[in-house]
């Protein structure tokens, strides 16, 4: 038997991790406070912490976990920039996560924000709700016809390309290692990034968080978009300048952001601050335009996601109490 903590645990996260594990050797203990430097000393007694995006697993962190005799993080999630890998390898603590869930939940969710920005569907609910049937300033476009650039063509990219050319839109790409019989098969054309921006009355971001694409929408890619450019940005916060964001929103540049992620989430996203004020003025003004919608980081809930982020992590653990391989791609050290 061994005995894992479950941080920042929601009752989505319970659910699906009770049932992918019915009959396995696991002792949960679910949480619901982030891990942090500061509660990382809940953790003594148990082999294996299970971890989230929001988590902050810095040296600080890692060095207490492996004083409690943590030997396995293992992440229900893709991303791991917040965990410094390096100090965890040094630490002798193994690290994982889920490389691959459901393509289709996050693909999904940029159609959505798209279109509910376009057609402005979040300013006609709260009209209707209020007796208002007004249809003033609810004009949107025909995407039929219009020209939609995506940024990365991994698995999300190229699903989120396929449902914008089922809308019958034109798509341009750019990847630095393009699949160009992919692009061939579903007419996809592949284009230098500053092309694509230049051209694209829509751009969706499918990229991971690297130094290298870091800030990848700044200044100077923006003054490089069409004017009236809708954005959409399901992938990573950090990928965006804020500041710069709202300069293009400002100078009416950017006709529309859409955004599941945030440059400063930690400790914002994952949480209910309806009764407090909120301290990031960033995101307090990002939130006063009527043509940004944010959703809290949930591109990845659906059901089908859900499972699979759980089968693989709960894989993870048992190989691990086992001495078994890890599944195959999830390995940080």
């Amino acid at each position: 038997m061994i005995k894992v903590n479950v941080y920042e645990t929601r009752p989505y996260d319970r659910e699906s991790l009770l049932a992918s594990s019915a009959g396995a050797p696991v002792e949960w203990n679910f949480l619901d406070f982030r891990l942090t430097p500061q509660t990382a000393g809940s953790a003594r007694g148990a082999q294996a912490v299970c971890a989230f995006v929001s988590d902050q697993l810095d040296r600080a962190c890692l060095e207490i976990l492996a004083s409690r005799g943590v030997k396995l993080v293992a992440l229900r999630c893709t991303g791991y920039n917040n965990v410094d890998v390096k100090a965890a390898k040094q630490l002798g603590v193994a690290v994982t996560r889920v490389a691959v869930y459901s393509p289709y939940a996050v693909a999904e969710h940029a159609a959505a924000l798209l279109l509910t920005l376009n057609r402005k569907i979040h300013r006609a609910y709260n009209r209707v709700r209020e007796l208002n049937f007004s249809l003033n300033s609810l004009v949107g476009v025909d995407l039929h016809g219009r020209t939609a650039g995506i940024v990365g063509t991994g698995k999300i990219g190229r699903i989120t390309a396929c449902i914008l050319r089922g809308f019958g839109m034109r798509v341009l790409a750019f990847d630095p290692f393009p699949a160009s019989d992919w692009a061939a098969q579903n007419q996809v054309e592949y284009t230098g990034l500053a092309d694509l921006f230049g051209q694209s009355d829509v751009v969706s971001i499918h990229v991971p968080l690297t130094p290298e694409t870091r800030h990848l929408i700044r200044s100077e890619t923006i003054a490089l978009m069409k004017p009236g450019v809708i954005l959409i940005n399901v992938s990573r916060g950090k990928l965006i300048d804020t500041t710069a964001l709202i300069e293009g929103l400002k100078s009416g540049r950017i006709a529309g952001v859409g955004l599941d992620v945030y440059e400063e989430e930690e400790g914002v996203f994952f949480q209910d601050l309806s009764g407090e004020v909120l301290q990031d003025d960033e995101l307090a003004r990002l939130l006063t335009f009527s043509n940004v919608l944010i959703t809290a980081h949930q591109a990845f809930l659906t059901r089908e996601a859900l499972a699979d982020i759980a089968r693989t992590t709960i894989s993870n653990i048992l190989a691990f109490a086992e001495g078994r391989p890890f599944v195959e791609g999830s390995v940080l050290t």
